[in-house]
């Protein structure tokens, strides 16, 4: 017996060295200076949750960077229908008038319990019921749509196959975005987090390549990072940067952003104190610095959510990546 205690000490001083290892070198990640060229390209998005009172989600278009909204729309179901959000012809109304040059998309999300690891997340007549329904949301009044599905696993072949009918039924014109997971931040990275709390934390980067290759958008999320310290999520958030671009180097004309953590909780996930706005910027100035993305491709940050966003959120935009 005390042969087997020392093994599994022994076992678990190993992992714990391992951990320690792993967030000081994330926390290494998160420093230096970002080059200049790592700023703004006006082509920044916001999540838009209610519009009950619009008065943070103006502060936010104000600043002049934001150039896409992902309005919430609906709730897809694991039969592949879409039970629509009510009104949100007001909001498209209001943005037509005051802000006509911010393109408005259909933000339609699932959630579910468990892995799809043995069971895809849509069967073949969800995914083709869901495709059309997903084409009726984005005709009306919106420029495209924006799909949050979770969880997905790892090589869930469901996925790619849904982007591609969507894709069909939308045609060529309208956007397609997509949310993905995080990507993990190293090879094989996602099999412990899995086994840890059987989470779907964490996409391949090969996997991220695949759903891209009908999208036209691409969102990484700032969010749920779950990292003991700031600096640990400053370094999580270059990695997701250098990491994602790394992935879709070949996909140039995919845009790809990164969400700000500026939601207030609730039904929209937990707000985490040491996942901040200011502090997700500095990251991704710092991760875009090192991953050197080719001049021309399209590049920016997303608010989520823009409607919850404080004054305190902006002035960090406004500074630490408006640089105004």
């Amino acid at each position: 017996m005390k042969w087997l205690l020392t093994r599994v000490f022994a076992g678990l001083a190993a992992i714990a060295v391992v951990l320690v290892g792993a967030g000081a070198l994330l926390a290494y990640q998160y420093s230096g200076e970002p080059a200049p060229w790592a700023v703004s390209q006006g082509a920044d998005a916001a999540w838009v949750g209610s519009w009950e009172d619009t008065g943070n989600l103006a502060r936010v278009l104000d600043t002049g960077g934001v150039d896409t909204v992902y309005v919430y729309a609906g709730d897809i179901d694991a039969e592949g229908s879409v039970e629509r959000v009510e009104d949100t012809a007001a909001l498209l109304s209001w943005l037509g008038s005051e802000y006509p040059d911010v393109r408005p998309l259909a933000w339609l999300r699932h959630g579910a319990d468990g892995s799809s690891l043995i069971r895809d997340r849509f069967g073949e007549e969800a995914r083709e019921a869901l495709a059309p329904a997903v084409a009726e949301v984005a005709s009306d009044g919106f420029a495209g749509v924006h799909l949050d599905i979770r969880p997905v696993t790892v090589n869930d072949p469901s996925m790619p196959a849904l982007m591609e009918l969507v894709r069909g039924e939308l045609g060529e014109d309208p956007v397609l975005s997509l949310q993905a997971h995080h990507v993990e931040l190293m090879p094989g990275g996602r099999v412990p987090s899995f086994v840890a709390d059987g989470g779907e934390k964490y996409w391949s980067k090969g996997y991220l390549d695949r759903m891209a290759e009908h999208a036209d958008e691409v969102v990484l999320p700032g969010v749920g990072a779950d990292m003991p310290a700031e600096a640990m999520y400053g370094g999580f958030m270059v990695r997701q940067v250098t990491e994602s671009l790394s992935a879709l180097s070949t996909r140039e004309d995919v845009a790809v952003r990164f969400g700000l953590p500026t939601h207030s909780g609730g039904e929209w996930g937990p707000r985490v104190g040491n996942e901040s706005a200011a502090t997700a910027l500095a990251g991704i100035r710092l991760g875009l610095t090192q991953a050197e993305p080719p001049e021309g491709r399209t590049l920016g940050v997303a608010f989520y959510l823009g409607d919850e966003t404080g004054e305190a959120d902006v002035a960090a935009y406004t500074a630490g990546w408006l640089l105004s």
